[in-house]
């Protein structure tokens, strides 16, 4: 089965909004493993606009699962991770006015700084994977500079409207997922996905994880967080070509 990561920034987002201590994004990891994720993924963003060090520090201690941690290539979030030892990072590209990440991370551009972070990454036995768009340039380059994965994303596949745009976004991530497994690189896929644009996703050959956040946190407003993880790998399972295979 394809693994669930699910993404609990905006849990920390509505803490936030009040400067509190709730709704604690611990908790909500403990929930949401509860409900069968198999991972938890969170972003530290150099703003701190959500996620404190404090989650991190606390997650890394209870998720039991596997913890992923999404940061831009910084020396300042690097050092904070080899620190901490998240099971894996993914480096994704930030900017301070964006409401959430916009894009995919431009290897080619930032060569030197990639290179380097995932340098110092995996010798601190951390696991790396980078975010990037469904271009196969891009993906060469993840494999160039050392990356154990790359997370496609799905961002504009989400925002397509209309059967053909749809499937245009859907044949460029076939494409690109399969050269990535093809480069020995091991597929993720993220952002923008949810219950109803999800299973033609897990029917792309070679993905292994997606990681999921704003609609799983959205749905569990009303059924709660273990319900809304449950739906979601409902929703995966179901539309999963194998389910009795693993990957």
């Amino acid at each position: 089965m394809i693994r669930l990561g699910v993404n609990i920034d905006h849990v920390a987002t509505v803490r936030q909004a009040r400067r509190g201590a709730e709704p604690d994004p611990v908790a909500a990891a403990i929930l949401a493993t509860l409900g069968g994720a198999d991972g938890i993924t969170i972003h530290l963003r150099e703003d701190r606009r959500h996620i404190q060090d404090r989650d991190l520090h606390v997650l890394r201690q209870t998720v039991t699962t596997r913890l992923n941690l999404e940061m831009a290539c910084s020396d300042e979030i690097i050092a904070i991770a080899l620190k901490a030892k998240p099971d894996e990072v993914t480096l994704v590209p930030e900017k301070r006015q964006e409401l959430t990440t916009e894009g995919g991370l431009d290897v080619q551009s930032n060569i030197d700084c990639v290179r380097k972070g995932v340098d110092q990454l995996k010798a601190g036995g951390i696991l790396v994977s980078l975010f990037i768009d469904t271009d196969i340039e891009q993906v060469d380059l993840a494999k160039a500079v050392g990356a154990d994965a790359i997370e496609f994303h799905t961002g504009t596949y989400a925002d397509a409207v209309g059967r053909k745009a749809v499937g245009e976004e859907l044949a460029k991530l076939q494409t690109a997922a399969a050269h990535a497994v093809r480069a020995g690189l091991h597929v993720h896929m993220g952002h923008g996905l949810n219950y109803q644009n999800v299973p033609a996703i897990v029917r792309i050959p070679g993905v292994e994880e997606l990681n999921i956040g704003f609609s799983i946190i959205s749905r569990a407003l009303m059924v709660g967080m273990t319900q809304a993880v449950r739906d979601m790998k409902h929703a995966m399972s179901e539309h999963y070509p194998n389910p009795k295979k693993t990957v």
